[in-house]
């Protein structure tokens, strides 16, 4: 049996379990989401040195100056994302270490993934594989302009801090579709974008601090 697949004392599913319940306990209460989190393994997306504190409310360093975000946000990302539906086809911006996405593809049919930064694509892509996540696909794309050839989506989340709510994005949502994303520079808010007959209704929710979204693609 290989361990640290199955998981031993900080990695194990029983604390993953404990992880959940603080989590419910700070306000998630799609259980949805939260069975999802309790089934991916969070440590298997982080470096080995880090696997003990895979299940800590906190980030932590993915490199490349990137980080995994920490449980709760994740959480509250896809809780607003699934905002009780059920979802098709989800769109994700920044899939760093694969974590998150991985999260999405246990609450929607069908999960892409766009990452600037093609080193981290490539180990999120071999882990996603590797994990048999098979309804997870990866792009080496700037993220600002979504993903316009498998458009509309049922929900787009960013997982990175804009200065403002991308065009490009909110036209690739279907209708009744959400884009989650964190705005502002030096204060962030969640903001939920919904597209609904009227037109693009904004929703200001929960303060936040997330890494800044960065323009174009790097090898």
């Amino acid at each position: 049996m290989n361990l640290r697949h199955s998981g031993i004392g900080m990695t194990s599913k029983r604390t993953r379990q404990r992880m959940v319940e603080r989590l419910r306990t700070a306000g998630i209460k799609d259980e949805t989401v939260l069975s999802a989190m309790l089934e991916v393994p969070r440590h298997l997306f982080v470096d080995e040195a880090l696997a003990s504190r895979a299940y800590e409310d906190v980030s932590l360093p993915i490199g490349f100056g990137q980080t995994i975000s920490h449980p709760y946000a994740v959480a509250r990302l896809c809780e607003i994302a699934r905002d009780g539906r059920t979802l098709e086809r989800v769109l994700e911006i920044g899939t760093g270490c694969g974590y998150q996405a991985a999260v999405l593809s246990r609450i929607a049919k069908e999960v892409y993934s766009v990452e600037r930064v093609a080193p981290l694509l490539s180990r999120a892509r071999v882990r996603l594989r590797e994990l048999r996540y098979r309804n997870v696909r990866v792009k080496h794309a700037d993220g600002q302009y979504g993903l316009e050839s498998v458009a509309p989506f049922d929900a787009i989340v960013m997982a990175a801090a804009s200065a403002q709510v991308p065009d490009a994005l909110t036209g690739q949502l279907a209708p009744g579709g959400r884009l989650i994303l964190p705005i502002g520079v030096d204060q962030q808010r969640l903001l939920a974008v919904t597209r609904t007959e009227a037109g693009l209704v904004e929703e200001s929710l929960d303060e936040v601090k997330f890494v800044p979204m960065l323009a174009g693609t790097t090898t």
